[in-house]
């Protein structure tokens, strides 16, 4: 595959930068595997030392699909049946919770994850959504370096380790963008896929009505309805009444109450909140953000810009304007990196750029240390690297 309207890069962009950013990549890629191999032996991933399933984000995901594949889908989004499935999952009861949250057609994903045990499940989710994700990072690099890069992405590691759905997210959002152009049907069934986690879709209808997008607006439209009518035959109207009886709860417990630690919320609204600032003042901070990013990027998208800054900043922006975003949800920040490097690969780096990718890839695996919203820290580097790029075009291309 390529992204058609643009030439592929023919060579990697010249100068000294260009071998150490591959064998860093290269390392990154190697650490990765080293680590998760090391956790698998030490019985700190997927089975601990016991021989019993370690309980992770994953957990909710298996339970829900086994209420569903039991015929009691809307009990999912009941905690106290919900974590009964997550303790016979692992084989013990084990302390905290993982709350299931997402709309009930994920409900269809979590089933066929259950008909496997749970270990094995984990497994599969893992190794089965890794390469569409890596695929998709290539294919947006447009040139062999994608596969190191998507890799060497810090949050990949995270990612992986609480077995979540970032490598989805991200290559949903990928492909939106990617076939945008010149396949906008399948821009909009990746668009539409990606109301399984609708918090992430949220500036894309905007944008596309200003930037005239109405085929991918309209079947992305199509797709998540006929996405919520097939859950609805499938799993029943009590699943649907018992996700919208959950939503209010869990934003009480998950952003008002900070059930889950403020610290793990990558975002402006996390930051305010980890910092002791008051709730409405975390509110007020994000929703101004939200809107200052939907107003420029609908001020970008009607402009003429080049189509790859375009969907960078949009990728960039998908983070920015929710509150709800975790560690593991920064594996999307690999698109507009992947559509920035594929840039820099036919332009060169401009002065400054690798070196600011390098400190943002820091920022996210700093997060394990400091406890902080690093990667909101990592997401607006990006977000500059994008507007330097997009506003001041005329800069001199240099190769640090």
């Amino acid at each position: 595959m390529s992204i058609q309207h643009i030439p592929a890069p023919q060579a990697v962009a010249n100068g000294p930068l260009a071998k150490p950013f591959h064998l860093a990549c290269f390392a990154l890629c190697v650490a990765h595997v080293v680590f998760l191999v090391g956790m698998l032996v030490q019985g700190q991933w997927l089975i601990d030392s016991a021989g019993r399933g370690i309980p992770t984000d994953f957990v909710n995901v298996w339970a829900a699909g086994k209420l569903a594949l039991e015929g009691s889908p809307a009990a999912a989004y009941d905690w106290t049946i919900h974590k009964q499935v997550e303790n016979g999952a692992v084989g013990y009861d084990f302390s905290g919770y993982y709350a299931w949250l997402y709309p009930p057609p994920f409900l269809a994903v979590a089933a066929l994850l259950a008909l496997f045990p749970y270990v094995a499940a984990y497994a599969a989710w893992v190794a089965a959504t890794l390469p569409v994700y890596l695929i998709t990072i290539r294919w947006l690099v447009a040139h062999r370096l994608g596969y190191l890069l998507a890799g060497a992405f810090p949050t990949v590691l995270s990612n992986a380790i609480v077995g979540q759905n970032g490598f989805v997210t991200a290559s949903l959002i990928g492909g939106t963008l990617g076939f945008m152009e010149r396949q906008p049907v399948l821009a909009g069934c990746c668009l539409g896929l990606l109301t399984y986690k609708p918090h992430f879709g949220i500036l894309f209808p905007l944008v596309l009505i200003a930037a005239r997008r109405w085929t991918v607006f309209f079947v992305a439209a199509a797709v998540g309805v006929a996405m919520a009518a097939a859950s609805w035959l499938a799993f029943g109207m009590a699943t649907w009444e018992a996700f919208f009886r959950e939503l209010p709860l869990a934003s009480r417990d998950y952003l008002s109450a900070g059930t889950s630690d403020w610290q793990k919320l990558q975002s402006v609204f996390g930051l305010v909140r980890v910092m002791g600032g008051a709730e409405y003042l975390a509110w007020s901070l994000q929703i101004s953000l939200a809107v200052f990013v939907a107003v420029a990027l609908c001020i970008l998208w009607r402009g003429r810009a080049r189509f790859e800054l375009k969907a960078a900043a949009l990728a960039a922006g998908a983070l920015l304007a929710t509150p709800y975003v975790y560690l593991y949800d920064l594996v999307v920040l690999a698109i507009p990196v992947a559509l920035l490097v594929r840039v820099a690969l036919k332009t060169g780096f401009l002065r400054g750029e690798g070196i600011a990718l390098v400190i943002a890839a820091a920022l996210s695996f700093s997060f394990p240390f400091v406890k902080l919203p690093v990667g909101l820290a990592a997401t607006v580097l990006v977000a500059a690297l994008i507007a330097r790029r997009t506003f001041f075009a005329q800069s001199e291309p240099t190769n640090g």
